[in-house]
């Protein structure tokens, strides 16, 4: 493209000094390289507004799991369990592949076992992995359920949440990976939520986005506990780990670089 745009204006050059027929010549090579010019420039995102607002803290006992056994049709993944999360831990959950950390953190939600128990004035926030939405609403309706302002200061915010002019009617159902962390994270910071459970936040989403998040959950007063395979993002978020491993759950105080520093 660059190559192309220099041959035009050397063109335009030789073109403008000779009467009519040329300048018009050079007029039609100045329109396109304006053309040209506009395609090469990239458009400019600004950074996403991630601020994890939290009005009300939880108790100091967020979760507790004690002899709990993981188990899937009759198949033991994880034998045993016994962890404490408290009041702004921030823990990442790590293990191969079809371990079942996402399975945990779904059993931790739906908080039907005796061995599982959710401390008090707990708000939970929840991203999974795999993001769908069941109805077949737009954007805007979508986020009407939860924003309760005027309609000029919901699509302002979704303006900044990349979702401009005539996204807001597009179906959530048909949105990219991308649009749907973008449409998850908007509904987590106005929730209210004390106690963040994110499994692979960081996918489907480009770098500036990222930094923004990592950003956020630095700066998040509430509790955390995420599953991520980006040791940078590990590193930069997390006080503790709990690790899978021989189907057990093994507790490490430290970031990733503390964690593989105690294997060696």
């Amino acid at each position: 493209m660059k190559k192309k745009i220099k041959q035009l204006q050397e063109f335009g050059r030789l073109a403008y000094p000779g009467g009519d027929p040329f300048f018009r010549r050079a007029e039609h090579i100045r329109k396109r390289l304006e053309k040209m010019e506009k395609k090469e420039k990239p458009v400019e995102k600004k950074e996403l507004p991630l601020n994890f607002l939290m009005n009300n803290r939880s108790g100091e006992q967020v979760l507790t799991l004690r002899n709990y056994d993981l188990i899937i049709e009759n198949n033991p993944l994880i034998k045993g369990i016994n962890c404490n999360i408290k009041y702004k831990d921030k823990i990442c959950l790590l293990g191969p592949n079809g371990c079942g950390k996402s399975t945990l953190i779904k059993r931790i939600i739906d908080n039907n076992d005796e061995h599982i128990k959710i401390g008090s004035n707990v708000r939970i926030g929840y991203l999974p992995q795999n993001i769908e939405f069941e109805k077949e609403v737009t954007v805007l309706e979508y986020c009407r359920s939860f924003f309760h302002d005027e309609e000029h200061y919901l699509r302002s915010f979704l303006d900044k949440f990349y979702f401009h002019g005539e996204d807001v009617f597009k179906k959530v159902t048909k949105l990219s990976g991308g649009e749907k962390v973008r449409l998850k994270l908007f509904e987590l910071i106005h929730k209210n939520n004390n106690f963040l459970i994110l499994d692979e936040p960081t996918n489907h989403i480009d770098i500036m986005t990222k930094e923004v998040l990592e950003d956020a959950l630095k700066d998040f007063e509430g509790t955390i506990l995420c599953i991520s395979h980006d040791r940078y993002f590990i590193n930069v978020i997390a006080s503790k780990l709990f690790v899978i491993k021989d189907n057990s759950l093994k507790e490490y105080i430290g970031n990733y670089n503390y964690y593989k520093n105690m294997l060696k």
